[in-house]
């Protein structure tokens, strides 16, 4: 039976629970961080970014979990935050999971599994080396100039270009025939 799915706060009462958190947690000793929600987040809940300060929460992880979820996550990134203007090592140390035991989190971990795309699109691509004939499959399209990584160990190299070919049409195929009447179907 599916969970039902919770209405998220909106960003500005997230800047209000991050204020307070700071306060109540950490003696208002974190610089202010913007928050915001990253919808492309599918296998971490959340993450920091230093310069410019920046939290982003994974709304699709938290939308079908509890509701402390969100604010044990946020917890969990203001103390990277903390020790980050603390001066100190802000990953996963001694130091971060003392202060993790002090306010009562369980784990660095969140059991929150990864989440599904909202809408997952099916467009797909291939690219192919002419060369060496390496194919690739790619959920998004490529830049223009994108190049074998076999055949040219350069970032870009124009003597090995790929050439993209968008997938168009998907068809299951039918397990019981050889792998030749398949091709031809």
């Amino acid at each position: 039976m599916p969970q039902e799915r919770v209405v998220l706060p909106d960003v500005a009462t997230l800047q209000l629970l991050f204020a307070q958190l700071n306060n109540e947690c950490f003696g208002g000793e974190i610089p202010t961080h913007r928050i915001a929600y990253n919808a492309r987040f599918s296998n971490v809940a959340g993450r920091i970014t230093y310069k410019p300060p920046l939290i982003e929460l994974s709304p699709k992880h938290f939308e079908r979990s509890a509701p402390d979820a969100l604010r044990e996550t946020l917890l969990h990134e203001m103390i990277h935050a903390w020790l980050f203007a603390r001066g100190e090592n802000p990953g996963h140390t001694a130091a971060f999971k003392r202060k993790m035991r002090e306010l009562g989190l369980q784990s660095i971990y969140h059991d929150l599994g990864s989440a599904l795309p909202r809408r997952e699109s099916t467009r797909r691509f291939i690219l192919r080396c002419e060369k060496c004939t390496m194919e690739l499959l790619r959920k998004r399209r490529p830049a223009a100039n994108v190049s074998c990584g076999r055949c040219g160990r350069r970032r870009f190299d124009p003597r090995y270009p790929l050439r993209v070919f968008e997938v168009v049409e998907m068809r299951e195929l039918d397990p019981d025939l050889p792998k030749a009447a398949n091709r031809r179907a």
